[in-house]
């Protein structure tokens, strides 16, 4: 085996360990804690808050598109490396990660995000602020709630198949 795989792989698993703590961060305490704003602050307060993420903010970008280069580099490095049976729970450790965080992200919340982002929070009428919570909040806490439950199980997978090297 490489000397370089296993580096690779406990690479993989801090970056995606970092990222399961956002989104577990964002699902036990920052949604629970702006919940119970009234609906305008809810609002101006996520936008902010994402705002500085879409500004790439140097270091969630970093962990964010990190995990997704160290894992496909895993990936690469593991056909060469690793027996089938230890493949395979990579295979399934970055198939989790890939189609149950960072598929539902792309397609769910960032779309959510940026309607968000396009809305004036400031004139918009109180009940069209509150009908667009009621469907942002409930639709982005439902997928972050799958994207947690994903990033956890799958970060739990690789930390598996590390214990196999």
């Amino acid at each position: 085996m490489s000397d370089v795989f296993p580096l690779i792989l406990i690479l993989s698993i801090l970056f995606c360990s970092l990222v399961a703590g956002l989104v577990f961060g964002f699902a036990v305490v920052v949604m629970p804690g702006i919940a119970k704003l009234p609906d305008r602050e809810f609002l101006l307060s996520f936008q902010k808050m994402d705002g500085i993420i879409q500004d790439n903010q140097p270091l969630f970008m970093l962990v964010w598109v990190g995990s997704i280069i160290a894992i496909i580099t895993a990936i690469i490095l593991g056909i060469e490396n690793l027996d089938s049976d230890q493949n395979n729970i990579l295979w399934l450790g970055t198939g989790l990660y890939f189609l149950g965080v960072q598929l539902p992200t792309a397609i769910f919340n960032i779309p959510l995000n940026n309607k968000l982002h396009e809305m004036d929070i400031m004139t918009s009428e109180g009940s069209e602020i509150a009908t667009f919570r009621l469907n942002f909040e409930t639709q982005w806490n439902r997928w972050n709630r799958i994207r947690t439950f994903n990033a956890i199980v799958s970060v739990t997978i690789l930390l598996f198949l590390l214990t196999k090297l």
